[in-house]
């Protein structure tokens, strides 16, 4: 597969795993949803710029982009964690969620 087809389909796959649609991350990022479109389908490549507005728009780095696969020691990933968790804040929706999921990795 393409590096454009690979960093198409990461930014898919970051853009549902956040819940947004083509169209409301296209907004988010000041593009067009064809555009977007197109590169998620690896069409298109990636403007420096669009890649900058999309990372933005995600809240995501290029390193989160470009490494799918990486490994962090475990204190980082605790830190990270830790620091996510914080800017939930009271949130008790989602402190739930957060709740069942480590619930149901100890049951692993």
């Amino acid at each position: 597969m393409g590096i454009k087809k690979e960093i198409g389909k990461r930014i898919k796959s970051i853009r549902i795993s956040k819940g947004y649609t083509q169209e409301k991350l296209s907004e988010m990022a000041d593009i067009s949803q064809r555009a977007l479109s197109k590169i998620e389908i690896g069409e298109n490549f990636i403007t420096a710029e669009t890649l900058d507005n999309l990372l933005n728009a995600l809240e995501i780095d290029a390193e989160d982009l470009f490494a799918a696969n990486k490994f962090k020691e475990p204190q980082e990933l605790l830190k990270m964690i830790n620091q996510n968790i914080s800017e939930i804040g009271n949130n008790s929706e989602k402190l739930e969620i957060i709740y069942n999921l480590t619930k149901s990795l100890k049951r692993k």
